[in-house]
């Protein structure tokens, strides 16, 4: 255990100020992501370096395309949520302290974590499979330790931390932030969330100066209407601006969904387009087999820029950050 940051005490209660559920905890109780506990008037984190996965992966799996392309990131995970997702692709780590009652996980020290980084070749650590925000006292000694060793940190996340923590969070380079749906009955009923928090945060995020990208993972039946994906569009081409990535991933049945069927691709190309009339220039299809929306191209002049598979990067044009065909500078980092 560690003694948690970010809460403070109230009466009888702790506070947690990590997300934007801003539990009150009774003494030997648990927040609703069950891995931070108030014990005789303080918090306490239960999974500080107790790690479920360490993996090393492509950036492009985060899915992060605008943010050197082609790299590695040792990518890490403790078990535990803030939300409920019932279509949870990780559920068996994201929603195991719910769902069993326990906290599992190896033991490792935030200079294991960093050595491994380095040793394996990874130019970043990335903070992901789970809700990072839960276990942030461990993923921020990591990013802190990460910077001096130059090394990048990336955030893969619902969204739904509070703005002190963002403050707090100076190690955080680059986020991916799920945009689950554009509809707060959706995140009530479906995540046990809020959508306008997530919104916040996607812009505080963008103002402190991390580069962002978005995911929609699009849902049969459930947040896959045109308007509402003319609306999550919109907010992103005009919040956070058209060179903000979009990516459009497939659902397939898991967890609690499994009655839902699998996303076809043409919903997704459906929803590439209204990103495209919502003038978003850079949006990309994933968890699918697809011939669109894998490659970057260039807005101004359509040259494919970079070359891509599933997760591998084939060919990566741009040079200087620009197009070599017509000079369009390419926003992100390259």
């Amino acid at each position: 255990m560690k003694e948690a940051s970010l809460w403070r005490k109230e009466g009888e209660y702790v506070e947690c100020l990590l997300c934007n559920h801003h539990c009150r905890i009774r003494e030997g109780g648990r927040g609703i992501c069950q891995v931070r506990e108030n014990r005789n008037g303080r918090l306490y984190s239960l999974v500080y370096g107790r790690l479920v996965a360490v993996h090393m992966d492509p950036v492009e799996k985060k899915p992060l395309y605008h943010f050197y392309p082609g790299h590695k990131a040792l990518s890490i995970a403790s078990v535990g949520c803030n939300f409920r997702c019932l279509f949870c692709q990780n559920a068996d780590i994201a929603q195991f302290p719910r769902d069993h009652g326990g906290i599992i996980g190896e033991e490792y020290s935030a200079e294991e974590v960093v050595n491994a980084a380095v040793s394996g070749g990874a130019e970043s650590v990335a903070y992901t499979y789970t809700e990072p925000t839960v276990w942030y006292e461990f993923a921020r000694d990591c990013g802190e330790l990460a910077h001096r060793y130059k090394l990048r940190n990336l955030w893969i996340s619902n969204g739904f931390m509070t703005q002190e923590m963002i403050r707090d969070a100076r190690f955080i380079d680059a986020a991916n932030i799920d945009l689950k749906a554009f509809n707060d009955k959706f995140y009530r009923e479906t995540c046990g969330g809020r959508l306008e928090p997530v919104l916040d945060s996607l812009k505080y995020l963008k103002k402190r100066g991390v580069w962002v990208e978005v995911t929609t993972l699009v849902i049969p039946g459930k947040n896959d209407s045109t308007e509402e994906l003319r609306e999550a569009a919109e907010f992103i081409s005009k919040e956070l601006g058209k060179d903000t990535p979009w990516h459009l991933s497939a659902f397939h049945p898991d967890y609690k969904m499994r009655d839902v069927p699998a996303t076809p691709l043409e919903t997704l190309e459906r929803a590439y387009g209204i990103g495209k009339e919502a003038g978003l220039n850079y949006i990309y299809i994933g968890n699918i087999d697809s011939p669109t929306g894998r490659d970057t191209v260039c807005p101004k002049c359509g040259s494919v820029l970079i070359r891509r598979g599933w997760f591998d990067v084939y060919e990566n044009r741009i040079r200087e950050g620009k197009c070599p065909e017509c000079g369009h500078r390419i926003t992100g980092f390259f």
